[in-house]
């Protein structure tokens, strides 16, 4: 994406979402992954004097892997049987490693593809595997998963180049990140960043 590209207001309310609302979701997270936080801080550092960016603290990098609905209109018993059949199969996926490089711009956020993408796909598909056998249909499309982690979200409108350029000017090696676990938590988005609590952890091949 260059200078003839623009940028677009990530926050707007998509549908079911509003203040307050809340939201149960599979992240994989890095909490313990002090490379990523190294990584992250280069590029915080680098995007900081960029206008209309909001810029993801280390406590808030996330992976998002699978959705399952708003709390209120999804069983909360459902989501510990979903955690329970989760375990089983999570425990047939080896904990791997994850590589950050050069993140980059989409319309709504800059964000890194982790690489490979085909781990965070097994643990997604096994997360998918376990809620069908809680509940008849499995919310979200199966395809067309991405496996990227965000640094920045976009809060206006304009011109991607001024944060191109910003992006052109880091110099940072690559981060490792390992992944242990998947993690089920609650989201919000009332403050202009996905912000959570965690419901159930579940390692990988426990």
């Amino acid at each position: 994406m260059g200078d003839d590209h623009r940028m677009a207001d990530h926050w707007w309310w998509r549908p079911g979402w509003e203040q307050g609302r809340r939201f149960y979701t599979w992240h994989l997270t890095f909490e313990d992954a002090p490379e990523v936080h190294r990584l992250a801080q280069a590029y915080r550092d680098g995007l900081a004097d960029v206008p209309g960016l909001d810029l993801v603290p280390d406590q808030w990098l996330h992976l998002t892997t699978q959705g399952l609905g708003f709390v209120g209109e999804v069983d909360e018993a459902d989501m510990h049987a979903i955690v329970q059949a989760a375990t089983k199969r999570l425990a047939g996926i080896a904990p791997f490693e994850l590589t950050l490089d050069r993140p980059r711009i989409t319309p709504e956020a800059i964000r890194w593809e982790a690489a490979p993408a085909e781990p965070p796909s097994a643990v997604r598909d096994a997360i998918r595997a376990a809620i069908g056998d809680v509940w008849a249909t499995v919310p979200e499309p199966a395809d067309g998963f991405a496996a990227h982690v965000t640094i920045a979200y976009s809060n206006a409108g304009g011109p991607a180049g001024p944060a191109l350029a910003a992006l052109d000017a880091v110099e940072a090696a690559p981060a490792v990140a390992p992944v242990r676990s998947a993690e089920l938590i609650v989201l919000g988005r009332d403050r202009r960043m996905y912000e959570w609590d965690s419901f159930a952890t579940v390692p990988l091949g426990a």
